[in-house]
């Protein structure tokens, strides 16, 4: 066998689609950690300059959000290395199925623990389904904010009585109590916290952490069609007593 058809062989036993879905993975992960991350500092500095000004008020979510960054450690860590163990699994099983190393064979604890990453990569793809749709909410809030600003920055609005008027109350969301003051800003004092970097910053580095676990959800997709047909093939072929494996 010459060098072509040596290097043709090894490209063959390349899990292109894991190779994806792990960058794919870890870019979807890196977004969402490190932009959520400081999003969730800036809306904190957000809350305690503008919308409660009593510590005690804020108190509750402060530390939640804390924790929330503690979590994204935690997160990021894990998906790191478990990206790493799935472009691991997918290359033995892309070589197994493809049976390009002759001299290997399948065995019942490497099927299992091709089934395992099946259940365990779907598991955490409907997990981060809610986790897509939970870093929505923090975008859908700042976008009804800077919505609201941008009726007080319109033409027919500025300048008249009308515009104080019209008003944002955090503490509708539920992140603040009721009795947390002052809790709802209007007119001008909105207007210019909306032009603040911290609402800026924030509001697009949540649009950004959101975008990120929604790649992240792709990536898991990819990762479970990958996975789910390896071991299918892997599981067919094992009757067959021909297969090759990891």
């Amino acid at each position: 066998m010459g060098c072509f058809e040596c290097c043709i062989k090894c490209l063959g036993g390349v899990p292109y689609a894991s190779l994806v879905a792990t960058i794919l993975c870890f870019s979807g992960v890196a977004l969402f950690c490190g932009c959520g991350h400081v999003a969730l500092a800036g809306t904190v500095a957000i809350l305690e300059q503008h919308f409660s000004t009593n510590t005690s008020d804020h108190a509750l979510l402060s530390e939640v959000i804390q924790l929330m960054q503690y979590v994204i450690y935690g997160i990021a860590s894990f998906f790191f290395l478990y990206g790493i163990i799935l472009l691991a699994e997918g290359f033995y099983t892309t070589s197994a199925v493809k049976e390009l190393h002759g001299e290997f064979k399948t065995t019942a604890c490497g099927r299992c623990i091709s089934g395992m990453f099946v259940f365990l990569t779907y598991v955490l793809g409907v997990a981060w389904l809610g986790v897509f749709g939970f870093s929505a909410v923090p975008v859908f809030m700042f976008y009804n904010i800077w919505s609201t600003c941008e009726v007080i920055k319109a033409p027919q609005t500025n300048g008249t009585t009308g515009v104080e008027q019209i008003c944002v109350d955090i503490r509708q969301y539920g992140i603040i109590p009721w009795n947390a003051l002052p809790g709802k800003i209007c007119g001008s004092a909105l207007e210019n916290i909306c032009n603040t970097n911290e609402f800026y910053m924030s509001y697009h580095l949540f649009i950004v952490a959101c975008a990120g676990a929604g790649a992240t959800v792709i990536a898991l997709l990819i990762y479970m069609m990958a996975t789910t047909y390896n071991y299918a093939v892997l599981k067919f072929k094992s009757r067959e007593d021909c297969c090759t494996k990891f």
